[in-house]
């Protein structure tokens, strides 16, 4: 399955570029949206009609909306039923079985599984949210109502950031869509940041998830207290250089077709507050849920009361989207009472020690991402925390430390600007050194994972 995998990748992508580059102008855009349709349903060709469902009754909602701007109960009416629409195809796949589950719990009945929601559709979380922008903000008047089907249809199953992002807004590529200019310098750099990106993610996030995978192989009543730590590290760097390195990827395919994705991570682990590492932790979901929950709720406009509860439906509804599992929505709330003890005061306290900021920062991410890893079993959580402050003796630490530690400070040091800091300080040298440098990632990563059977991809069902 790998093996098969690989080798679609390594046809698709030259042949997709190859015709695209090729292609004149106006086909442009339906050489990505044959590709994008051809990539998405290698594997996943049972839900494709879902797909073509969600494109046409959103890009026939646009036009109603458009053509009925002034009849704005109508408009609304139309709004309203394109995003149950949306919305409901999400809950079917991603949250019925999780509602079953939990009904049958709290009433002792059977009810059975959904066998056709128990494979999740490739990418849906992401796609789902990106199509809702464009519905209401061609309802609110940010953005035209595009009459192309085309183009509506390539911005919905983009290929190169379909399956996890970043979410990209109708509004960021709109004019991208209908013209865009494709230069030498933006191929380059574009390779250049997915050559980086799959470094990321294959060399370092695979490496080190490995650490994680075998302590909860283990058992973590098992292991030690520093064992325990050790995984912890070890999950919250392979999550970010997971879902980071698939960011970088989808962004530089983006820029090598002539678009411009943004930004989706800056540093987080460099944050002095929770507050900053939210500004810097997957910057298009926190914009998402801005823009289109916690401001239509009301923002702080309607006291703090109103408030308070705003940023408690935007923060359980963060974690609800993550997965259906009930960890995900403690880990919301969990970042909720973060940010509200923040906002009394302790923003204040943080930015006077920047030492004891960062620590804290780094501790409760750390934390967070504790309650993020283990599903399905609060028992299995309780045992992990309990582990992490039980101070329980052992010494197969050394063991786990010895085998990975070099990916370990890898992990570290790249998870903060180093590479920033060392090209701004000597670009010439950078700009020597890049292409060898860039070549030996490419084909250590492709080593890898012609290799390996350990590929996990954690973003990958969200």
């Amino acid at each position: 399955m790998v093996f098969s995998s690989l080798l679609f990748l390594f046809c698709f992508l030259p042949v997709t570029f190859a015709v695209y580059y090729i292609a004149p102008v106006r086909l442009k855009n339906a050489v990505l949206l044959v590709a994008s349709l051809v990539f998405y349903s290698w594997g996943e060709i049972r839900f494709f009609p879902v797909m073509i469902a969600v494109i046409l009754v959103n890009y026939f909602a646009g036009l109603a909306i458009g053509r009925w701007k002034r009849n704005r109960a109508l408009s609304r009416a139309v709004l309203l039923l394109s995003l149950v629409f949306s919305i409901a195809w999400l809950v079917f796949f991603k949250y019925s079985n999780f509602l079953i589950d939990n009904w049958n719990t709290l009433t002792g009945m059977a009810v059975p599984y959904i066998e056709a929601a128990r494979t999740l559709p490739l990418g849906i979380s992401f796609y789902t949210f990106q199509i809702m922008t464009y519905t209401v903000d061609v309802y609110a008047g940010k953005v035209e109502t595009e009459r192309n089907i085309i183009n509506f249809g390539t911005f919905v199953v983009l290929f190169p950031q379909l399956i996890a992002g970043p979410i990209v807004k109708y509004s960021d590529i709109s004019r991208e869509l209908h013209s865009r200019k494709i230069t030498l310098g933006a191929v380059q750099d574009g390779i250049g940041l997915f050559i980086l990106g799959l470094g990321s993610k294959v060399l370092l996030a695979n490496s080190i998830g490995a650490l994680w995978s075998d302590v909860a192989a283990v058992g973590f009543a098992n292991v030690s207290t520093a064992s325990a730590w050790l995984a912890l590290i070890a999950f919250t760097l392979q999550i970010y250089f997971d879902f980071s390195g698939y960011s970088l990827m989808a962004i530089g395919m983006g820029k090598a077709l002539g678009f411009t994705f943004p930004q989706n991570f800056n540093y987080p682990y460099i944050s002095r507050s929770v507050t900053e590492f939210w500004r810097r932790w997957h910057m298009t979901l926190s914009g998402w849920f801005r823009d289109y929950v916690y401001i239509p709720l009301g923002g702080s406009r309607r006291g703090p009361a109103r408030n308070v509860l705003n940023l408690l439906v935007v923060w359980a509804l963060t974690g609800l989207w993550h997965g259906a599992s009930w960890n995900f929505v403690l880990w919301g709330l969990y970042y909720f009472v973060l940010l509200m003890i923040e906002r009394m005061g302790l923003r204040v306290f943080l930015d006077r020690h920047p030492l004891i900021s960062h620590a804290y920062s780094l501790l409760a991410v750390m934390l967070g991402w504790g309650l993020f890893a283990i599903e399905g079993s609060f028992g299995a959580l309780g045992v992990f925390f309990g582990k992490l402050f039980s101070l329980t003796g052992g010494n197969e630490w050394m063991f786990y430390l010895r085998n990975y530690a070099v990916v370990l400070a890898l992990g570290i040091l790249f998870s903060m600007p180093v590479l920033n800091r060392i090209r701004d300080r000597h670009p010439k040298v950078c700009r020597a050194l890049a292409l060898p440098f860039l070549g030996l990632i490419l084909v250590l990563s492709v080593a890898y994972l012609v290799d390996s059977t350990y590929n996990p991809f954690l973003y990958w069902n969200f």
